[in-house]
């Protein structure tokens, strides 16, 4: 049972109240973007009704109002992920895709050449795919794949050879197609001792499962404002001080420098170095709330409650489809998260995806900008269901029906 009462925490979500096609909206697409609890709409409402400012230059009261409530959320935001130091180590940008390119660019712009090689997942969301194929397009290193076992957990039987000479793991802490749970301390120990850096992809990872970043011992962390109940236009990279101390700046312009004179510039400390012009404020002010709710409702209570839902998922829609609904990813709850990815024999997903909208249940379709994992799973795309705090029992038998309807009406 959950550690918490998901009627009541449904309650706090005013879109969740719509009605859509004449049916109660079930909003089952939380991987792409999670639902704001009224909390978070309240605070960036009250930001911008009282103190609504530019931060680090204004003297006056409001501005350093703003200021603080800045910087207060990048302590407590870091606090939440286990940053040893929060105040230097966590960087805002305006989304994890952002992020990702920074340590690229930055990071591997600066470290990574010929002879050098790049180990990804085949896991991977494009946006820890693409940036490594810019800069190898520049730097001409090599780029190797770790592979997957037919129930879409990493393959790690050729690991020591993949990481041999290896600069750089980047891989995503949870798929965001299959909902796998990586081995990351184990990995990045492996890592370590060959002598790479680890990148993690942690954006589905974050808003489900406690996070210790020290404890996983990765060296950067990206991850989205948007699917842990905050607004859009904002996310975060944490990583290591030493390294980002010694990496150069990702953008130029206002509030990076230390000085700027005819002959060049001097970047500025940790973290404004890497947080070139106006920040969004409000989004931070609003992610500060999304922390407090979930830090309210527990992580360690979150977890539990996806992995009994997804449990009762798997365990309902089996018995109701059997072979003619693929769910792909490992079978074991406690190994994946709350993200189902399906196929309905003979019905593309788009289509299907269509039909459960009529019933006003909320599904994506598509390749989840993850190309490369579609073409391991022999698929052009998917039909992908994800959980979070607001969901239950309800809704998946919900799901069920409307997959019920659609396998019905594609059958004729």
């Amino acid at each position: 049972m959950s550690g918490f009462d998901v009627a009541k925490v449904k309650a706090d979500f005013p879109l969740l109240a719509r009605t859509v096609h004449g049916g109660p909206i079930v909003y089952l697409d939380s991987a792409a973007t999670a639902q704001k609890p009224q909390v978070v709409i309240d605070a960036m409402t009250t930001y911008y009704e009282t103190i609504n400012a530019n931060v680090h230059r204004g003297v006056y009261e409001i501005a350093e109002a703003a200021t603080n409530a800045m910087e207060a959320a990048r302590v407590r935001v870091g606090r939440f992920i286990g940053a040893p130091d929060p105040e230097t180590e966590v960087l805002f940008t305006k989304n994890a895709t952002e992020g990702l390119n920074l340590v690229a660019r930055s990071w591997g712009g600066a470290n990574l050449g010929p002879g050098d090689a790049v180990v990804l997942t085949q896991l991977e969301h494009h946006a820890n795919i693409v940036p490594w194929f810019q800069l190898q397009a520049e730097k001409g290193f090599e780029i190797r794949w770790i592979p997957l076992t037919p129930d879409a957990r990493l393959d790690l039987t050729d690991l020591d050879r993949l990481l041999d000479g290896a600069k750089v793991l980047a891989l995503t802490a949870m798929s965001n197609v299959t909902g796998t749970l990586t081995p990351v301390r184990e990995l990045t120990a492996k890592a370590h001792a060959a002598g790479a850096v680890v990148v993690l992809d942690a954006c589905q990872y974050v808003p489900h499962l406690a996070t210790d970043v020290a404890a996983l011992d990765v060296d950067f962390a990206a991850f989205s404002g948007h699917k842990m109940l905050g607004p859009t236009g904002v996310g975060v990279l944490w990583g290591r001080h030493d390294l980002l101390d010694a990496m150069p700046p990702f953008l130029g312009g206002g509030g990076m420098i230390l000085n700027v004179d005819l002959d060049g510039f001097i970047p500025a400390d940790l973290p404004a170095k890497f947080e070139a012009g106006t920040p969004p404020v409000a989004e931070i002010v609003g992610l500060h709330a999304a922390v407090d709710y979930l830090d309210a409702l527990g992580m360690e209570a979150v977890r539990e409650h996806e992995v009994s839902l997804t449990a009762y998922a798997l365990r309902t829609l089996t018995e109701r489809f059997g072979e003619q609904l693929t769910i792909h990813g490992p079978a074991e709850p406690a190994a994946r998260g709350g993200v189902l990815s399906m196929a309905l024999d003979g019905v593309h997903p788009h289509d299907l995806s269509q039909v459960l909208d009529q019933h006003a249940v909320c599904v994506r379709p598509g390749h989840h900008c993850a190309k490369p994992l579609m073409k391991v799973l022999g698929v052009g795309a998917t039909a992908r269901a994800s959980f979070y705090v607001y969901n239950d029992t309800d809704d998946v038998d919900a799901l069920a029906d409307a997959l019920d309807e659609a396998a019905h009406f594609f059958s004729f």
